[in-house]
């Protein structure tokens, strides 16, 4: 297993199998897996008779006998697409800003999304250090992420402190004079190159959404 960022490792370790009758947040987070797969159901956290069809059937998906029960081959099945997206790139003759948009790509390509709710399930929890739910827009936290991947490949350390805020990255980006507004942009006819990070406002003060330029 790669290494995880240690506000999930616990999430992602296998502890004990789960079958029909348990209940709790490791049913909760099988059952946010098996409808990122594909596989809709609600996510209680109650292992009932829809989970033990759900399970059978990514089972069955996947090469594994068909028991209905989650054990460590299912779990670890179940979380691959997040196992990929963390897995070290090697840095080769990249550049930094190379390296971002690589790891943007990875992470894309396992097609994080939220489940059960709005800034909710296993991938917000990766990016938000933990946190989830309405209060939680998770833009920041891919963008803080993925940069830090970037960072440790590249062996440096991150010029802007790992942040959940849009408005910390604008604020960071300024002190360190790493902000360059469109109206600049525009009146330089500058090339704005893959791996920068974007912003958008909605007022001079208050930034509302961030992501990663690829090309």
């Amino acid at each position: 297993m790669v290494e995880l960022p240690r506000w999930v490792q616990d999430e992602y370790k296998f502890q004990t199998p789960l079958a029909r009758g348990v209940r709790g947040k490791r049913v909760k987070l099988v059952q946010e897996w098996l409808t990122l797969h594909n596989i809709q159901l609600v996510a209680d956290g109650d292992f009932g008779a829809a989970t033990v069809a759900a399970v059978k059937r990514f089972q069955a998906a996947n090469g594994i006998t068909a028991s209905g029960s989650v054990d460590k081959a299912t779990f670890d099945a179940l979380v691959t697409p997040l196992e990929r997206a963390v897995t070290p790139l090697p840095r080769e003759n990249r550049t930094f800003n190379q390296l971002v948009v690589a790891y943007a790509e990875q992470h894309e390509q396992e097609h994080p999304r939220e489940v059960g709710g709005q800034n909710r399930g296993p991938w917000v929890r990766l990016y938000m250090k933990g946190d989830e739910g309405e209060a939680f827009p998770w833009c920041a936290g891919f963008v803080s992420f993925v940069v830090s991947q970037a960072a440790k490949t590249f062996d440096t350390t991150l010029e802007i402190p790992y942040t959940v805020s849009c408005d910390v990255i604008a604020l960071e980006g300024r002190h360190r004079s790493r902000f360059i507004s469109e109206r600049e942009i525009q009146a330089q006819r500058k090339d704005v190159g893959g791996g920068s990070v974007f912003l958008n406002r909605r007022s001079a003060t208050d930034w509302i959404h961030t992501g990663i330029v690829v090309r």
